[in-house]
């Protein structure tokens, strides 16, 4: 199965007041130092976007940026504004490249586990001039109007007067559909291995037999993953401390470093803790990524 070029742009959305389009643009560079994610969700039944930027990196805060009362973008683009913040999403080349412009402003935490609580921090400046540009094939999503890509990622970062060079690889996704964040928990994760192995996995953490994924190996050879098993240890305020992972015979012994969770809130007021996290890999190689535990209420 191949990802039609016109499902980069928007798609025509039912009733569903939980009905999402979303694109996310993530990365890390290749010692796992700094790390980052881009969301724009829209939802056009609330009429609103959310928007996140999180970036992480050792030796410093968490930077986070969401705003869940976006105004829609105007006609069938991906540029959002609001106060203090301005950001667009580009398409350059179908299913090859894509750019992510920001500027904007967000909060510094010194401890993760706030953006679950007051999100009180200092503010900072935070700018982003980045680039994805295809490693692999787009891969479609079993069964599920989403399709994945693992990408290099160039570009670079600014927090207040600091400008951070990035020069390393990432994920980017686009799915379309009922979202319902307070309902299902699942995971998903994506990264890449030194040898050049790129992967990604997505299932529900229920009993249900479903999982989708892939493997590229080095040589760009794709396989599907049909078969994606997870084991999470929790620590403090339920982010994940450790993992191990297999997609279909790729084991992974799974580390968060740096976490930059999100808290979510329906419209009727249920509350789910999404923590997501820049991890270390360790298979036959080492190699970074990002995973993400959806935890809606009834699974913390």
């Amino acid at each position: 199965m191949t990802v039609p070029a016109g499902d980069e742009g928007r798609h025509e959305h039912d009733g569903d007041p939980l009905w999402n389009e979303s694109w996310y643009f993530d990365f890390a560079t290749p010692d796992g130092s700094v790390g980052g994610y881009v969301r724009l969700g829209l939802y056009p039944n609330q009429r609103t976007a959310w928007y996140w930027a999180y970036l992480v990196g050792d030796g410093r805060p968490l930077v986070a940026l969401r705003d869940h009362e976006v105004p829609m973008p105007r006609g069938r683009g991906l540029e959002v504004r609001a106060e203090g913040l301005w950001a667009e999403l580009v398409c350059e080349t179908a299913l090859e490249h894509w750019s992510v412009g920001l500027e904007a402003f967000g909060v510094a935490l010194d401890d993760p586990a706030t953006a679950y609580h007051d999100e009180r921090g200092d503010r900072v400046a935070l700018g982003l001039d980045l680039e994805w540009e295809a490693a692999a094939p787009a891969q479609p999503s079993a069964g599920l109007p989403r399709y994945e890509q693992a990408c290099s990622v160039a570009g670079h970062v600014l927090v207040g007067r600091e400008r951070i060079e990035i020069d390393g690889w990432g994920e980017r996704d686009h799915s379309w559909g009922r979202r319902d964040w307070w309902t299902m928990p699942w995971c998903w994760t994506a990264g890449r291995l030194a040898d050049g192995t790129a992967f990604h996995a997505f299932r529900p953490l229920l009993d249900v037999p479903y999982a989708s994924g892939f493997v590229v190996d080095p040589g760009g050879h794709v396989r599907d993953v049909e078969s994606f098993s997870v084991d999470t240890e929790l620590g403090r305020e339920d982010l994940p401390s450790a993992a191990t992972m297999d997609l279909d015979g790729l084991q992974l012994a799974v580390t968060p470093t740096h976490h930059a969770p999100v808290l979510l809130e329906s419209p009727e007021g249920k509350v789910s803790r999404f923590p997501r996290a820049l991890c270390r890999f360790e298979g036959h190689e080492t190699g970074w990524g990002w995973t993400e535990w959806n935890q809606p209420p009834l699974s913390v």
